[in-house]
C-alpha cells in the first residue's frame, strides 16, 4: 500500500475511534479502557502489517485484551 494511502487508511481510522469515544461517556473505565485499547491496537496491527485484515484485527483484539486488563487495576 502507497503511503498516502496508507496516512488516509490510518487517519480515518483514528477519526472514528475518537468520534466512537466521545459517545463513551456513560462506560466503566474498564471498558473505556477496553475500547481505546482496541482502538489502538486495531491502528498498530494496520501499521505493522501493511494495511492486512487480519493484522488490524489481530491487533484490535490484543489491544482490546490488553486494555481490558489494564482496566481492572484502575
Amino acid at each position: 500500500m502507497k503511503t498516502s494511502a496508507m496516512k488516509a487508511v490510518l487517519s480515518a481510522i483514528l477519526a472514528t475511534v475518537v468520534l466512537g469515544l466521545a459517545g463513551c461517556s456513560g462506560m466503566t473505565p474498564q471498558g473505556r479502557d477496553t475500547a481505546i485499547g482496541a482502538g489502538v491496537g486495531a491502528i498498530g496491527g494496520n501499521a505493522l502489517t501493511g494495511g492486512s485484515t487480519a493484522g488490524t484485527l489481530g491487533g484490535a483484539a490484543i489491544g482490546g485484551y490488553i486494555g481490558h486488563e489494564y482496566g481492572k487495576n484502575r
